[in-house]
């Protein structure tokens, strides 16, 4: 039994509320001792939930300045709208608490590099909580990628495939902020959720880097189609022009010759995937028909009769489950997002308790979010190459 972590939680909408009820609450070395959102009665929903599973007794605010000027508390983990996050962990950081931030896309390379002057002006950790980096295949996948059994790799691919388009046409009613991002702004609006573990497989930040990236979208035609058939009465809505393109793109170039390729697809019909693909000299893992594919166990027959060995990454596992899923799986999945959320906030819990360094640390954080700001940049030009920042400052050469 380690120390218990005091911890406030900052926003509490959709996510935050969801985190609380499925994987926060489940740890037994955390007591939630404030609640902060902008909106009362949220603040009042999540402090019944935590006093009623023995979690804390939590003092409500809907300022989280005053959360931060709090002596008790060791930590926040922020939940709120995209735009807040960044100004959030600086002001956190300033205030002497250890940082959880939930993920999503920079608004400005500017930003990133302000959170990377924070850090290295105050050396308070911010943890970027990226929970596809604890997904069983992603990690599994991980796993075969460090041992070899892909051989070198060469490519990779991710994305965000999820029907939004219920959440975004009834923002309003549901005070969620990605509506006004797909009316105003055209990018890869959430790019982590595959980048994270794609970053960990090709060593990003710890001998490797992102070079380059060029972005296209589609045009807009999803949400006006949708709301048009599902939100007729609402006039101001069925006639706005949204920026966001219902499909984009995204290409990357690494320092050490691999290429990524992130897709965005949110505001069309479809069903949910992570698009997760990593393919080496030595064989291929893809996630839409969740298989395995290994140069030494295959004919050329095999090439033209795929679809029977679809689904044969179960196969694998004895073998190549990562040890923490291993261990995970004997004590009993958790849930949230099939598991993720709650490693993903062991890790966090255990490097406030341990006053270590994140897994996921500020250097990820802005180099994954700053693809947002890149890739609205280079659509905006037509798909023109943007540089990617080297936020480490040239220590991504030596760094572990």
């Amino acid at each position: 039994m380690g120390k218990i972590v005091k911890l406030g939680m900052i926003g509490l909408g959709n996510r935050g509320k969801g985190l609380l009820e499925t994987a926060y609450l489940e740890h037994t070395e955390v007591e939630f001792v404030v609640v902060c959102d902008q909106y009362e009665d949220r603040c009042k929903e999540a402090a019944k939930m935590i006093t009623e599973r023995g979690k804390g007794n939590p003092k409500i605010t809907t300022d989280y300045k005053e959360v931060l000027a709090m002596e008790e508390v060791d930590a926040v983990v922020i939940c709120t709208s995209w735009d807040m996050h960044v100004t959030m962990c600086i002001e956190a950081m300033k205030a002497g608490k250890y940082v959880g931030c939930e993920v999503g896309g920079a608004y400005s390379v500017r930003e990133c590099w302000k959170l990377i002057e924070a850090y290295e002006e105050t050396g308070v950790p911010v943890m970027f909580l990226e929970n596809c980096m604890y997904g069983r295949d992603e990690m599994m996948v991980y796993n075969m990628a460090e041992q070899g059994v892909l051989g070198e790799i060469v490519h990779c691919e991710g994305g965000y495939y999820h029907d939004l388009r219920e959440e975004i046409a009834f923002g309003k009613e549901n005070r969620h902020y990605r509506l006004s991002n797909y009316i105003h702004r055209n990018t890869e609006n959430y790019p982590t959720h595959e980048l994270g573990p794609i970053a960990k497989i090709l060593h990003i930040n710890r001998g490797n880097r992102m070079l380059s990236l060029s972005s296209i979208s589609s045009k807009a035609a999803g949400l006006n189609e949708y709301i048009k058939n599902k939100k007729p009465e609402d006039a101001e809505l069925c006639n706005t022009k949204f920026n966001q393109g219902d499909i984009v793109n995204t290409f990357i170039k690494c320092s050490n010759g691999e290429t990524i390729v992130l897709t965005l697809d949110t505001t069309l019909p479809r069903y949910y995937s992570r698009g997760f693909t990593v393919q080496g000299t030595k064989g291929l893992y893809k996630e839409e028909n969740r298989s395995i594919y290994l140069d030494e166990e295959r004919t050329e027959k095999d090439h033209f009769e795929w679809n029977k060995f679809w689904g044969n990454a179960d196969q694998y596992r004895e073998q190549y489950d990562h040890p923490v899923w291993k261990q995970y799986l004997q004590d009993g999945v958790k849930k949230g997002h099939d598991g993720m959320d709650y490693l993903v906030f062991c890790d966090f819990v255990s490097c406030i308790q341990n006053q270590s360094e994140a897994v996921i640390d500020v250097y990820d954080m802005a180099s994954w979010m700053c693809i947002s700001a890149l890739a609205e940049q280079s659509i905006a030009l037509g798909g023109q190459p943007m540089a990617i920042p080297d936020f480490t400052n040239g220590k991504w050469m030596n760094r572990k």
